[in-house]
């Protein structure tokens, strides 16, 4: 069983919290509730709680957005339906429609994604789906909040006859009207409306000569408003009407309301369920303004808050654009308690309250701001004793006071509990008040408890440094600056930095040199040592963070210059690959060139077929048989190499042409080509004869094929003998 005193909840500003989670909610019940939220007293119920503002934070980050859950409270509607006899209004109707519509969007939506939000689905699986509510309001309620005609045949009879009549008061107000105005008796203004009816503005002087029913006069008394004779008994019809119509809605209203008696704990539980979504969404809300996760929840007692934030702080911060400083703590079986000491404002209390506030919110069914590395595990009872407990009500000094809260420590603390005590001991003389705050810590040691406690006494230190399952901690501090650092350091106890803060503030020496000469030698001796202590502590933590950055950027750089090394070695290989089959297939131009050259001289074509197909047989013997796919595989990867290859040939060939350019080199004239000229094309190899020049255009014979070529794209080989 599972039990947080209030007072743990005070010292840790739980209300603040509590105020700041309520501002996210969208409906005023669920405002309520949320201020209301206490730590559960039961473990399953805390887990299912945890899940769903788990699910639900997720549901901002994918596409499947939760529905809106945004309602009017019907707590009046529901009071209502209580009490026989009593119906409701249209408007109250239309509430309840919204409500139903909205809690079965919900439903049916979680129901739909139950593999994203299974928890959440579980929650509302006790919600039935049903239409019937709606249906019947509606089939009575228009979308303006207005009883419908055909609500009842006895309504719709009424209002049919109740139009009639509105119009022959309409036809006979209008003949008045014209006959009155007429014979000059009515004023400019011509007609009003008194007590929702029109009338006729007469003049005052012919009141008498118009028949009728005097409904007032204007302020001068100038006007007199009169209800013609012939449309007071159609009035008085439509009154009739009116006064039935309104019993017939009433009727009906009833009807309806006592259908709606019967689905009186669905309805209410629309309300109840849909105020529950509005504090977990609320919850998760928060848990996204500061980043907060679910961690890992620990059943063998192990808490390892990892840059775990003190949520109040960091939102403050946030708003302020300044730095919060995370904190990790680890307790464990092996280390259950912690003893931070070191000088004042260096942020001992702050860490103390962050894990208190932590345990509290996760205890609450709140996610915290830690890595996702984190654990966490679930205690029976948190017990606090933090900041100025001075009882004016009960005329208590502050050390009086802490007695008491030691006296309730030790009924409550067991090996399910984790205490947390700022200044422990402090109140009452250093020596007295430390032995005894030694003994309490001892009591709490041996009953296997967890805790934190904040002090200055060095035998508390002491204490932690003899016992196995206790662990000293200090918050850092700058040798040279004295300034706090804010990072718990575990494993060495923290010097109060007495006589050196003091010092830096500016009291004079002398004065800091007779105030230790009043102490015991020992102590100071004991103090500076820790001091100095602290001092490498810092030093090393400096140089192992340093030693730590150049390892990284070495092993960085190492992987960066592996992976250059492998991406050459690929593209070295695919150049290889290149280079042999471009060195292939110069060859079988050299051969086809020499089979040419060989035909031109001799002219015989069977040689020449047998000579191509025998080389064509000895290229087909090498080939490989490769499916389609892989052919088309082997192609578009040769072809990517060509591809980067003339990349960076072309760059190459810039480069060249640029040098050209820039070198002065006197180009030789062109030779004037001639028929009968042997020519090649400035990038080929094959030889051929120029048979006809016309307009800077040759035909050039090589053989087994004849071409026509721009001139300027010819080399001279060979000039024709004169």
């Amino acid at each position: 069983m599972i039990n947080i005193h209030k007072k743990t909840l005070q010292d840790l500003e739980f209300e603040t919290v509590l105020e700041q989670v309520s501002e996210y909610c969208v409906t005023h019940l669920g405002n309520q509730k949320a201020l209301q939220i206490e730590p559960f007293n039961n473990k399953e119920a805390l887990l299912s709680a945890l899940q769903l503002t788990n699910e639900y934070v997720s549901s901002f980050y994918n596409d499947n957005r939760i529905p809106n859950h945004g309602f009017d409270a019907i707590t009046k509607e529901l009071q209502l339906l209580r009490i026989e006899n009593t119906y409701l209004e249209t408007h109250s109707l239309k509430k309840i429609v919204s409500i139903s519509l909205t809690a079965n969007d919900i439903v049916k939506f979680l129901n739909k994604f139950e593999d994203y939000y299974p928890s959440l689905k579980q929650f509302a699986s006790r919600i039935e789906v049903t239409t019937v509510i709606i249906e019947k309001i509606d089939s009575v309620v228009d979308r303006f909040g207005d009883v419908k005609d055909n609500a009842s045949a006895l309504l719709f009879e009424l209002r049919q006859s109740m139009n009639k009549l509105k119009g022959k008061i309409n036809s006979s107000f209008t003949s008045a009207l014209n006959q009155y105005h007429n014979l000059e008796y009515l004023d400019d203004i011509r007609e009003s409306v008194v007590e929702n009816k029109r009338v006729l503005a007469v003049k005052a002087m012919y009141r008498r000569k118009v028949k009728g029913a005097i409904m007032g006069g204007s302020k001068t008394g100038s006007i007199v408003y009169i209800e013609p004779e012939a449309t007071l008994q159609h009035t008085r019809e439509l009154n009739n009407l009116e006064y039935e119509e309104s019993e017939e809605v009433v009727r009906i209203l009833k009807e309806v309301t006592n259908f709606l008696r019967d689905f009186l704990p669905l309805i209410e539980a629309y309300q109840v369920f849909l105020t529950n979504i509005d504090v977990i969404a609320a919850k998760a809300k928060y848990a996204k303004s500061m980043n907060a996760i679910l961690p890992e929840i620990s059943e063998d007692r192990h808490i390892f808050l990892r840059d775990a934030y003190h949520p109040l702080l960091y939102l403050t911060n946030v708003e302020k654009k300044e730095k919060t400083y995370p904190q990790t703590i680890e307790l464990n079986n092996d280390k259950r308690i912690i003893v931070i000491s070191g000088p004042n404002a260096g942020g001992k209390s702050i860490t103390l309250k962050t894990v208190g506030l932590l345990q509290l919110m996760l205890q609450s069914g709140m996610l915290i701001p830690v890595h996702e590395r984190s654990k966490v595990t679930i205690f029976d009872r948190v017990l606090t004793d933090i900041g100025d407990n001075q009882s004016i009500e009960n005329h208590l000094s502050t050390y009086s006071y802490r007695l008491k809260q030691m006296n309730y420590f030790l009924k409550k603390v067991n090996k399910n509990t984790l205490f947390l005590i700022d200044e422990f001991g402090t109140g009452s003389d250093p020596e007295l008040g430390g032995a005894l705050a030694e003994t309490f810590l001892e009591e709490f040691y041996g009953r296997n408890a967890f805790g934190i406690i904040t002090t200055h006494y060095a035998n508390l230190k002491m204490l932690a440094n003899e016992k196995d399952e206790m662990i000293n901690a200090n918050m850092m501090f700058d040798e040279r600056t004295l300034e706090p650092m804010y990072k718990l350091a575990l494993g060495q106890a923290g010097s109060s930095f007495t006589f050196e803060v003091a010092q830096k503030n500016g009291i004079p020496y002398s004065l800091i040199n007779r105030a230790k000469k009043k102490i015991e030698r020992s102590k100071v001796r004991f103090d500076a040592t820790i001091a100095k202590l602290q001092k490498q502590r810092a030093k090393l933590e400096k140089t192992s963070e340093s030693l730590k950055v150049n390892e990284r950027k070495k092993q960085s750089e190492a992987d960066k210059l592996e992976e250059i090394n492998n991406k050459i070695q690929k593209k070295l290989e695919s150049y290889q690959e290149l280079y042999d089959s471009n060195q292939r297939l110069i060859y079988l131009g050299q051969k086809v060139n020499d089979i040419s050259e060989k035909f031109f001289k001799d002219k015989r074509k069977r040689e020449l077929m047998a000579e191509l197909f025998r080389l064509v047989q000895i290229e087909n013997s090498k080939r490989k048989k490769v499916s389609a796919k892989q052919a088309k595989a082997e192609k578009a990867k040769e072809a990517k190499i060509k591809q980067e290859a003339e990349k960076k040939v072309e760059v190459i060939r810039k480069k060249k042409k640029e040098a050209k350019k820039k070198a002065v080199v006197q180009e030789k004239p062109k030779p004037v080509l001639k028929v009968g000229d042997r020519v090649r094309m400035h990038d080929g190899r094959a030889v051929g004869s120029i048979d006809t020049l016309e307009k800077g255009k040759a035909t050039v014979n090589y053989g087994i094929f004849t071409t026509n070529v721009n001139v300027d794209l010819l080399e001279l080989v060979e000039a024709v003998k004169k």
